[in-house]
């Protein structure tokens, strides 16, 4: 029975972008983030307390090679040090079983708006006006509780119309794929490099009776390109430094020219860069939203890219 490491990290929401992409170089797929200090079902229902303490968890199998992954991993986090204050990777040693309960623990239910968010081992009474997402995300990113995902769903149950059609890319546990398609959306392509997040997003979307609507596979904005489909609605909530990488490659060629897109996972201080790429991808962000250290840009196609 394979046995697994878990570090965790205790970091602030400016680093916590940077730390996370260095601790998913060296984690067994996903990782998961968890706000510190304040239980998830205490928070306001339309916003989550700012992003002043967190805490990074990522696992890695305890093979042979165990003792490299946590000297590369810290060598890596070292070179950071000049850039953020930087913590002491804690570790400890779970079994198989033990670990599918660990993060369990601090993934309680959450309600944004009228989207209640609810791990599957959990049973609650609904509202009628409730619109319940079921979720486990497994080793997939995507929980709910993260301030961009938190800023996605609040922007997506604002802007989503019935019988759109809605790009969500980089997935993860298929928590915004979902949402769509429970409030409205007619077909979602759910797209994610990760084969795991994938499979995950394709659980929960049957979970949730949405399976028809939802179409999960591995890929990215290339995938979505060769489709030729343009969007009423693109989703990307993924790391800033990839958005600007996606923003060259043909991102605004996605969206459909009366269509929205969100981008999340943008620290504020990354906003005008993004901005400008955006620009330059022939996307005008009309709209910029924070919660805490964190930035969602609403955007539209540019009528005149020259303007």
């Amino acid at each position: 029975m394979t046995a697994w490491v878990e570090v965790s990290l205790q970091v602030d929401g400016e680093s916590a972008e940077a730390i996370a992409e260095v601790l998913s170089r060296y984690g067994h797929q996903g990782l998961s983030l968890e706000q510190d200090g304040i239980p998830p079902d205490t928070w306001d229902e339309d916003e989550a307390p700012p992003a002043t303490s967190l805490t990074l968890r990522a696992y890695f199998p305890a093979d042979d090679d165990v003792t490299g992954k946590k000297q590369a991993l810290e060598t890596a986090l070292g070179r950071m040090r000049l850039m953020y204050p930087m913590p002491t990777p804690r570790y400890r040693l779970l079994q198989e079983e033990d670990w599918a309960e660990a993060w369990k623990a601090h993934y309680q239910p959450l309600r944004i708006g009228r989207l209640l968010i609810r791990p599957l081992w959990h049973d609650m009474r609904l509202a009628a006006a409730d619109v319940e997402i079921a979720l486990d995300p497994g080793m997939a990113f995507g929980t709910g509780t993260h301030p961009t995902t938190q800023l996605c769903l609040q922007a997506l149950e604002a802007l989503i119309k019935p019988g759109q059609t809605v790009l969500d890319l980089g997935a993860g546990s298929g928590i915004l794929s979902i949402a769509a398609a429970k409030l409205g959306a007619r077909q979602v392509l759910a797209l994610d490099i990760d084969p795991i997040a994938v499979a995950a997003t394709a659980d929960n979307a049957r979970a949730n009776g949405v399976s028809r609507r939802i179409v999960a596979r591995q890929g990215s904005l290339k995938e979505a390109l060769l489709t030729g489909d343009r969007y009423d609605l693109v989703l990307v909530n993924i790391l800033a430094r990839t958005i600007l990488q996606l923003a060259g490659q043909g991102l605004g060629e996605v969206l459909a020219a009366s269509g929205s897109a969100i981008f999340s996972g943008v620290i504020d201080t990354q906003a005008d860069e993004v901005t400008a790429a955006l620009r330059k991808a022939g996307l005008q962000v009309t709209e910029r939203r924070q919660q805490g250290d964190w930035m969602l840009l609403l955007a539209r196609r540019r009528v005149d890219k020259d303007s």
